[in-house]
């Protein structure tokens, strides 16, 4: 099984933008957690980060090629005004997961709207890093779920 995890603008910044939101461990933390839990599932994590919406766009449409079995986005500000983004997730029919570190819907009001959010199976908001370990199980449980449901 391979999910891909995506993180977009300021992602790469973890550590050192507003701790008090996003908290004081840093992005290669972030990739030790998804390394570990791949390791204890026995499934393949890759990641990929851009500040650069059209960089994200390119990545998502070759997950298709890539064949990958789930997405997890963190779209960072992309968010709330890529439709660009969300364009291109609505191409990939695999399980996907909106991330984000902070909840989304108590802070400015401008990001409590997610165009991102409707080409995803779920959202998982304010549960700092832990959000995307949750995110990895979710991905999991739904394509488990879907190929016993092909097999019955």
């Amino acid at each position: 099984m391979r999910i891909l995890v995506i993180n977009g603008p300021n992602l790469n910044f973890l550590g050192i933008r507003e701790k008090g939101i996003y908290g004081s461990h840093n992005y290669d933390y972030l990739l030790g957690l998804l390394e570990n839990k791949a390791k204890k599932l026995s499934i393949t994590i890759e990641t990929f980060q851009s500040n650069s919406e059209g960089e994200i766009i390119d990545r998502i449409q070759k997950a298709y090629f890539d064949k990958v079995d789930g997405i997890i986005i963190n779209p960072g500000a992309f968010t709330h005004y890529s439709y660009a983004i969300r364009d291109a997730l609505a191409s990939i029919m695999v399980p996907k997961i909106e991330v984000h570190i902070s909840n989304i819907h108590q802070r400015e009001e401008f990001r409590h709207v997610s165009v991102t959010a409707a080409e995803c199976n779920g959202q998982i908001v304010g549960l700092g890093l832990q959000g995307y370990l949750l995110a990895i199980e979710a991905i999991v449980d739904i394509i488990k779920n879907k190929k016993e449901s092909q097999v019955d």
